[in-house]
């Protein structure tokens, strides 16, 4: 069954610099990156101990799910400001001290160009760290920063009874739990309770005592459904597009019932009660951010630019299970489709219903 190999393995934002390139389509991620770094620079000014950090020891950053640059960098370099202005800001500009940055997404990304692009005049020593965040990645305590964006909706595999043509759950002909009956949506949502659970786990015994995490999550406000949000009907459409390709003959229909994006969308509530629910996090703000002005600024209205953010995320796993020679295909009639329903797709109550949330996080002493 594909859950047993799971196809999220093969999980990675394109790769390289090119056309179609994570590097250059993520856009959206690099405002929010902008939009936080006022958030990030006060959780430091106000929740960071100079004296917690003894003489001599390096400031340990970890960014998950870094993807393969430049937002990573930017993200890394606004925490590093903030570290630095800290301590100038008590006199201690002497005391500054040297800092590590672990740059860590599964093992499919492509670090050879995140290496590639690496600033030539950065103040840290950076290190890869390949493997999944929903496990232990740092030996206990190592920590004093976490930071991910954009990289908590992934699940770490897909439900299985989605894939189980005998059980209720079965996705027949839908690859996300948009327009699915509730056993599908209950299915996913057990997933990402587990799959945060096991990130807060380990992050607990990761990140030392006082020490802080920033969390950025694209999320839909408490009560939304998945009708109601342009995201989910972006993803509605692809599977619309796949299937007109199966009942074409272009691809198998046994593979698309059996395809599904691994991915939720939690609401703010769902990560309050998670992160109470795992008791060695105190939560120390959760802010929303100016989403209306972030997407006025990438003009999120231009439909070819939701497809190319899409297709940079999703191409592989889409050419692992339906092979390389589809992928043309179908985004040229997904991108038909989006343009026929945009109307209705990027009603204004539809961008609202998908927003970002800033999240941080303090590790208790216990």
């Amino acid at each position: 069954m594909e859950d047993e190999r799971n196809i999220v393995q093969f999980l990675s934002m394109n790769g390289g610099d090119g056309p179609l390139s994570y590097a250059n389509n993520s856009c959206y991620q690099k405002a929010a990156v902008d939009c936080t770094k006022a958030m990030v620079n006060e959780a430091i000014i106000n929740e960071f101990d100079i004296k917690q950090l003894p003489s001599a020891t390096p400031y340990r950053i970890a960014d998950l799910g870094c993807s393969v640059g430049p937002n990573t960098f930017i993200a890394v370099q606004n925490i590093i400001e903030a570290v630095e202005r800290k301590y100038q800001s008590n006199g201690l500009d002497s005391s500054i001290p040297e800092f590590l940055v672990f740059f860590n997404d599964r093992v499919s990304n492509d670090f050879n160009t995140l290496f590639s692009f690496l600033p030539s005049g950065r103040r840290y020593f950076g290190v890869g760290v390949p493997g999944s965040f929903h496990a232990r990645l740092f030996p206990k305590a190592s920590l004093h920063f976490v930071y991910s964006s954009y990289a908590l909706h992934w699940l770490s595999k897909l439900p299985k009874e989605i894939l189980d043509k005998n059980s209720p759950a079965w996705n027949k002909g839908r690859i996300h739990y948009v327009g699915a009956p509730n056993n599908v949506f209950e299915a996913y949502s057990t997933q990402f309770r587990k799959d945060m659970q096991s990130f807060l786990d380990a992050r607990a015994e990761e990140v030392a005592p006082d020490g802080l995490m920033a969390l950025l999550f694209a999320v839909v406000p408490n009560g939304t459904l998945p009708s109601e949000s342009f995201i989910y009907l972006l993803y509605e459409l692809l599977g619309f597009a796949l299937m007109d390709m199966a009942n074409m003959g272009l691809v198998s229909e046994d593979k698309v019932h059996s395809f599904n994006l691994p991915i939720y969308f939690a609401s703010p509530q769902e990560l309050e009660d998670l992160v109470e629910i795992n008791g060695c996090f105190t939560i120390k703000s959760m802010i929303p951010i100016m989403t209306n002005q972030m997407k006025n600024n990438i003009t999120i209205l231009d439909y070819n630019l939701c497809i190319l953010h899409i297709r940079v995320g999703v191409e592989h796993l889409i050419v692992e299970h339906f092979g390389s020679e589809i992928i043309d295909e179908l985004f040229n009639r997904f991108s038909e489709k989006v343009a026929a329903e945009s109307q209705f797709v990027f009603k204004q109550d539809y961008l609202d219903n998908f927003v970002e949330q800033f999240v941080l996080l303090r590790r208790k002493v216990t």
